[in-house]
């Protein structure tokens, strides 16, 4: 009797063959989602990337691992998505600017990026740097800016158009501070090579035009939409609903949004795109409806598969390929090549296809918040909703249901990355979303479509639109002033995050996991930080980084008071705004007791406004109340008062009228606590030091805030012989244009043997002032966390 293929195998043999079969696959594609996600991650935390060379050696090794060793072959992928990532980090870092280059001219030509947003001062643009020269030199360097035309352009810069410029440019540089935003992150994950501004010149001209280009059509959408509604504001939101352009959007537009948590839904969102894909799977069964026979060409589920992808891609070009959209691009990508293949993929799946997809195209979208809030979003939602059937009463469980979800699994990402969450959010969302998904987006997109096909008849449409997104955002500002609108909490620990995030998983798993609900004390690490308070009379300094201006903060056991805000410019970028009022939420400040105002000038009292309008208790003094624009009291010297141990004296101005200009009525504060003093000069100049060194007597060590940001008329040698600082502090800009701190002024402080710190290369400097020691510097946050992204 013949034997079977089968019997012919002997056992030996056969459970070797398993055992190629078990071990020799590759990874899962989640597993090769979660290792390519570790590798690019793991590159983000470094404060410098490895040489080509040893990225190379370590992807050959692991390699040869993962050939030898099958099990190890996750490994691989890790080392595979680090060494990708370290790469295109490196390219990126070596396509910025050459720092030597810094601060001079370049007669560059190229073409404008994506839509100028004019301002009140400038109009901003993306430029891409084809060719440039410098000194009538080619120079070897091109790349991606983000340049500002101060004055009027003499023509308009039209999207794709080329043109010839003389501009000065730097590399990407950004204030660091607590809880502030990474700008220089920002840049390296835009592939912005440097930033700079137009200088006067007569050769600034338009060469030419490219016929056409995506951005093009987005500025001629954008100028039709705001042609045909009346209300300016209304046809804003129209256009940030429709096609991501939210040039027109004010500051109080985005704080309405953060309050109610629906930034995401402002500009182009993913759902937006699902929406067109699924209006593209609708017209495609609509035309299998009317003629069936369509089908014996092509089958309807891969045609309407086909359909949604290229609507949503479409979409997506118009609305400009920001991440979100592109992510979304990518997911349904994955499901229509499921669909034409005949194959069935479940969500984590697709999920795990569109990351891959993501990370292989652009490594550094882990940069971005957006990234994260995205899959760790709809993870959460394939993780824990479960289908109730269909209708509408489904539809409505998991609508609810799925914001609360989304509410309490991305907060401990938001306040990350944010620094704030909206209590009001998940019902903000739960009315929006839909809304705005399905009521205003639709008809917004019918009002697109008809633009480039009909135009006459798109205007009663976007009227309509336009009307319903001005009700969807009055909703939202009678919400925005509700309680837990803005909730702040202090900066948080990474393991703070992991824990958090770890407890919405634990809480949302499935019914019938015992004791979910512990999953809540999981989050308490975040919701109530540790925090490190001054002991009785102790204090701590920060002295912000907030470019060329002065901010500083001065914290006692229970009280807090902020000497200067920083400017406000006109461009409404404020940073009492943007940098002050973070950076006290990020250190736990939750009320402040005194805010003064060193002199009116805007380098110092620009962002006042900002700040007391966000803490409208602080008792408000200022050396110039007459020019301020808010009510505060002259402080004169003599002032005094104590908190916590603390005392605090104001020696100038004195209110004999001696000072002659707005820098020497600055308010000059001492903080003395029993280990440590800190003097706050403002920008008075030598004519009033000898009155505060007079003034200023002894005591335990002293540190020096330099007057007037290091100015070649401040900081005399007999001033800094008479105080004998241990340390001085100079907040400038970098780079600034008063060449701020000036060397001679430097040399003075060299020859007493003081050393000096510069906000500007060090960003914000933390001082503590113990009450048992001598202060010393705690942290400068340039260091305190580097990256190689970080200059």
């Amino acid at each position: 009797m013949e034997a079977s293929p089968r019997a012919l195998v002997s056992p030996d043999r056969e459970a070797s063959s398993r055992h190629v079969q078990q071990t020799g696959t590759w990874p899962g594609v989640i597993v090769v989602a979660i290792a390519l996600l570790a590798g690019a991650l793991s590159v983000q935390w470094l404060p410098v990337l490895p040489s080509r060379l040893w990225i190379t050696i370590l992807l050959g090794a692991a390699l040869l691992l993962s050939w030898r060793i099958p099990p190890l072959r996750w490994l691989f992928i890790v080392l595979l998505g680090f060494g990708w990532a370290a790469w295109r980090g490196g390219m990126a870092m070596q396509e910025r600017l050459p720092a030597d280059w810094e601060g001079q001219d370049f007669e560059v030509q190229g073409r404008v990026i994506g839509l100028a947003q004019s301002r009140a001062d400038a109009t901003s643009f993306l430029f891409q740097i084809e060719r440039a020269a410098r000194n009538g030199q080619a120079v070897p360097w091109h790349g991606l800016a983000r340049i500002s035309w101060y004055g009027e352009p003499p023509a308009e810069l039209v999207p794709c158009s080329r043109w010839q410029l003389q501009l000065r440019l730097r590399r990407p540089r950004g204030m660091v501070n607590p809880g502030g935003t990474d700008s220089e992150r920002s840049a390296l994950a835009r592939d912005i090579a440097a930033v700079g501004y137009v200088r006067d010149d007569s050769s600034n001209q338009r060469q030419s035009a490219t016929a056409w280009c995506m951005d093009r059509l987005r500025a001629s959408l954008a100028s039709d939409i705001q042609q045909r509604v009346s209300d300016t504001h209304d046809a804003t939101l129209l256009r940030a609903f429709t096609i991501g352009d939210t040039r027109g959007l004010d500051t109080q537009d985005w704080d309405v949004a953060r309050a109610n948590g629906v930034s995401h839904l402002i500009a182009i969102s993913g759902f937006h795109v699902g929406v067109a894909a699924v209006f593209g799977a609708w017209l495609c069964w609509t035309f299998y409806w009317a003629w069936p026979s369509l089908a014996l060409y092509w089958p309807r589920p891969q045609a309407q598969a086909t359909a949604a992808l290229s609507w949503a891609f479409a979409y997506a070009g118009v609305a400009g390929f920001g991440m979100p959209t592109v992510r979304t691009v990518l997911m349904i990508a994955t499901v229509a090549l499921a669909r034409c293949s005949r194959r069935a993929t479940g969500g984590a799946n697709i999920l795990a296809l569109a990351l891959i997809a993501i990370l292989l195209v652009d490594p550094l979208a882990v940069l971005e918040a957006g990234f994260w809030l995205s899959f760790v979003g709809v993870g959460f939602l394939i993780l824990c909703l479960e289908t109730k059937g269909r209708g509408l009463r489904a539809f409505l469980h998991e609508l609810t249901v799925g914001q609360i979800v989304m509410t309490v699994a991305l907060l401990p990402l938001t306040l990350w990355f944010f620094g704030e969450a909206s209590l009001v959010g998940a019902l903000s969302n739960l009315v929006a979303v839909p809304f705005v998904s399905f009521v205003i987006v639709p008809f917004a997109l019918l009002g697109l479509l008809l633009l480039m096909i009909c135009p006459p008849l798109a205007t009663p449409i976007l009227w309509l639109s336009a009307w319903l997104a001005h009700a969807q955002w009055w909703l939202l500002e009678q919400t925005a002033h509700w309680p837990g609108a803005h909730w702040y909490l202090p900066t948080m620990q990474p393991w703070a995050l992991m824990l958090a995030t770890l407890g919405a998983v634990w809480l949302f798993m499935p019914r019938g996991v015992p004791l979910r609900a512990l999953g809540v004390l999981l989050f308490l690490p975040l919701l109530w930080p540790i925090q490190h308070v001054p002991d009785k009379g102790a204090f701590q300094a920060w002295v912000l980084d907030v470019g060329q201006g002065l901010s500083v903060l001065v914290r006692t056991r229970d009280h807090a008071l902020v000497y200067d805000a920083g400017a406000r410019y006109p461009s409404q970028f404020d940073l009492g705004e943007a940098v002050v009022i973070p950076s006290l939420h990020a250190l736990g400040i939750d009320s402040l007791d005194m805010l003064m105002v060193s002199h009116a000038d805007n380098d110092h009292a620009g962002g006042a406004p900002a700040v007391a309008a966000a803490f409208p208790m602080a008792r408000r003094y200022a050396g110039e109340p007459d020019r301020m624009q808010l009510p505060a009291e002259q402080c004169l010297a003599g002032q005094q008062w104590e908190w916590d141990g603390v005392r605090f004296r104001v020696l100038s101005p004195d209110g004999m009228g001696a000072a002659s200009t707005a820098n020497d009525r600055s308010c000059v504060l001492l903080v003395e606590g029993r280990g440590g003093r800190l003097l706050l000069t403002g920008d008075i100049a030598s004519d009033t030091e000898p009155r505060v060194a007079a003034a200023l007597g002894s005591g335990p060590p002293l540190v020096l805030q330099v007057p007037h940001h290091g100015s070649r008329t401040s900081s005399s040698a007999p001033f800094i012989k008479a105080i004998e600082p241990e340390l001085a502090v100079v907040s400038a800009g970098w780079l600034n244009r008063f060449g701020h701190p000036r060397p001679e002024v430097l040399a003075r402080y060299a020859q007493a043997g003081v050393p000096v710190l510069n906000t500007a290369r060090e960003g914000a400097i933390q001082i503590e002032f113990p009450a048992t020691a001598q202060p010393f510097v705690a942290a400068r946050w340039r260091r305190l966390e580097r990256r190689y992204w970080r200059e």
